[in-house]
């Protein structure tokens, strides 16, 4: 496990005299890579996903003398789990009606004890180093956290959406960039117009490395729908931005006719994320007894 989870590191410990309603995070990507409170671990092919987070979460209970909850978004099974860890190493999870609510307070009390920006931080940091694929698990994981606390079109989930896309863009996943890009443009056109120009130049760069035909066509007819939408109601375009709008255009025309897009308030705020399963007791994969031996922290 990496050696920045081990309870030396204060900075990524909650703050001892934090309200106890304080949870951790964990994220698992689909393809298995796994995070907990922003940070990406490293498990060397050995420990199972699951394992590896309940060993980091119980380090954290053992250092606090108490139990500890944690959310954690698992993609590899389309889930949230909602566990209680104490500081034995025993576990279990809850069902989703048995967990406090996420609530105002709950959500800044979590974030001002790990903050978002601390992990936008750590996610540049990543992509300074080339270390694209770490960057991209990391914005992953608190785009999915943040918007599962306070939803698809709050400003953080917003930002870290915006993140994700840029990252998948420099990993030459030109098609989620550009999914993840549409989204934030959007959420943009449908809550603040005045600033949608620049999410929806920024999708558009990415559709134009597109090859797949029908990702083409879908997505090139939303983004024509969505500059015409800006020109319609008086939004000032850079130059830059009018020559992409051009461009769509035209490269649209040379496939001959389209669908209609959707009209503005029908279309979804995020499609592509694939929805979680409601969260259940006794997953038995976050389920531990008391004295199990954790792995070692590194």
């Amino acid at each position: 496990m990496n050696q920045s989870l081990t309870p030396r590191d204060d900075a990524n410990l909650p703050v001892l005299t934090a309200p106890p309603l304080i949870r951790l995070d964990a994220f698992v990507a689909e393809d298995g890579s796994t995070v907990v409170n922003g940070h990406l671990l490293e498990m060397g092919g050995v420990q199972q996903p699951n394992e590896a987070i309940l060993d980091a979460i119980a380090m954290f209970a053992r250092t606090l003398g108490a139990p500890v909850a944690a959310t954690v978004i698992d993609r590899t099974v389309m889930q949230v789990a909602r566990l209680r860890v104490h500081p034995d190493g025993s576990s279990r999870t809850i069902a989703e009606d048995e967990d406090l609510p996420p609530g105002r307070e709950r959500t800044a009390a979590e974030e001002e004890a790990f903050p978002p920006l601390a992990r936008v931080e750590r996610i540049i940091r990543h992509a300074q180093r080339e270390e694209l694929h770490a960057a991209f698990v990391l914005a992953s994981a608190l785009r999915e956290h943040l918007t599962l606390r306070r939803g698809a079109e709050d400003e953080l989930a917003l930002e870290a959406r915006a993140i994700e896309a840029y990252l998948a863009f420099r990993r030459g996943d030109y098609t989620l960039s550009t999914v993840l890009a549409l989204t934030v443009a959007r959420i943009r056109c449908r809550t603040d117009l005045a600033r949608a120009a620049p999410e929806v130049a920024r999708a558009t760069a990415a559709w134009q490395r597109l090859l797949d035909e029908s990702q083409v066509a879908t997505r090139g007819q939303e983004l024509l729908h969505m500059w015409e939408r800006l020109s319609e109601e008086g939004v000032p375009l850079e130059p830059a931005h009018q020559a992409m709008a051009r461009a769509v255009r035209n490269r649209l025309e040379q496939r001959g006719p389209a669908l209609p897009a959707l009209p503005p308030g029908q279309e979804p705020i995020a499609p592509e994320d694939k929805p979680l399963k409601p969260t259940r007791r006794g997953l038995r994969r976050f389920t531990r007894r008391a004295g199990r031996p954790t792995q070692p922290s590194s």
